[in-house]
């Protein structure tokens, strides 16, 4: 499968660990999916409780710019 992004293809569980290498911490598990924080935007966001499935491309991206972290 050919990309045209810049992001890779990757799942929740891998993506919870690059977030938690650049400072990302989970804040809150009270509704559907847990909620994070990134100390580095100061922005709280959301992820999936599914660690095995992917993350959508745009999903992928739009978390990744709220924690501000580049892959």
């Amino acid at each position: 499968m050919q990309s045209d992004s810049k992001e890779e293809v990757m799942k929740y569980s891998e993506l919870m660990k690059v977030l938690r290498r650049a400072g990302c911490y989970e804040k809150d598990r009270k509704g559907r999916h847990p909620k994070w924080y990134s100390p580095i935007t100061g922005k709280d966001f959301y992820l999936s409780h599914h660690e095995k499935e992917e993350v959508p491309r745009g999903t992928l991206g739009g978390i990744l710019r709220d924690a501000g972290v580049k892959l």
